[in-house]
């Protein structure tokens, strides 16, 4: 097992970590108000009292489901910097789960809630 990540490098990881939470959690915000506060007919911007074509409501529907589907990966990568959070007060962050070897710093880098290797990531996703 490599040795783990100094503490500076770790406070470093959860800064990159909380940014991006707090960017996550403004864009779950503004589909949560775009999708769940706007009855369709709202969405579609119809004021009038008239209903609209078929075509327009399912097109709203796509669009509104389309935002609930951004709303659940958001809420998914949340919960996965949540995880990463906790793993760096527990002192395992950084840490393969299933192979005990550091993860790469560019890896973390680029997906600081990643809990595996790239090796042990694909033998996951081959399965």
């Amino acid at each position: 097992m490599k040795k783990k990540l100094t503490k500076k490098e770790l406070n470093e990881f959860k800064k990159i970590i909380l940014k991006r939470k707090e960017e996550v959690s403004a864009d779950l915000k503004q589909v949560s108000e775009d999708t769940l506060k706007k009855s369709p007919k709202d969405a579609s911007g119809d004021i009038s009292g008239y209903s609209f074509h078929m075509a327009d409501a399912a097109t709203d529907n796509y669009d509104r489901e389309f935002s609930f589907g951004l709303a659940s990966s958001e809420r998914e990568m949340i919960h996965g910097l949540d995880d990463a959070l906790k793993r760096i007060e527990e002192g395992n962050f950084g840490i393969c789960e299933d192979c005990k070897v550091r993860i790469p710093k560019t890896r973390l880098k680029a997906l600081p809630w990643a809990q595996l290797c790239i090796k042990c990531q694909q033998k996951r996703e081959k399965k």
